[in-house]
């Protein structure tokens, strides 16, 4: 009888740990989604908003980045690694971590959640 209760025991404590874990999952990914904001606030800021204006306030000559939604990743991606237009490439100046945080920084501003 004894081993029995150990083993409810057991199984109570693992179902509380497994059972609390999606919560300090999911502030842990909050915390890591702030932080890529924060860094793709400061990339966009030395890198972007020259053209693209501040606070991702265009003056109207170049896109308005608040308007890109979710579904626009991959032009997004594509456009400034290879650049478009007007705008020159970014592949050998931005690292592909550093325009993932961009990319957060716009979508913590669009226009279109």
């Amino acid at each position: 009888m004894r081993l029995g209760r150990g083993w409810i025991g057991i199984a109570i404590g693992l179902g509380s740990v497994l059972w609390l874990m999606p919560v300090a999952t999911a502030q842990d990914a909050a915390a890591a989604d702030k932080a890529k904001i924060a860094a793709g606030e400061t990339v966009y800021n030395t890198n972007c908003a020259i053209c693209h204006g501040d606070n991702l306030v265009s003056s109207g000559q170049f896109p308005n980045l608040r308007r890109l939604t979710a579904n626009d990743r991959a032009k997004f991606d594509t456009t400034v690694r290879n650049g478009r237009n007007q705008m020159p490439p970014w592949k050998d100046v931005l690292s592909d971590a550093e325009i993932d945080q961009i990319w957060h920084y716009i979508r913590a501003n669009a226009t279109e959640k």
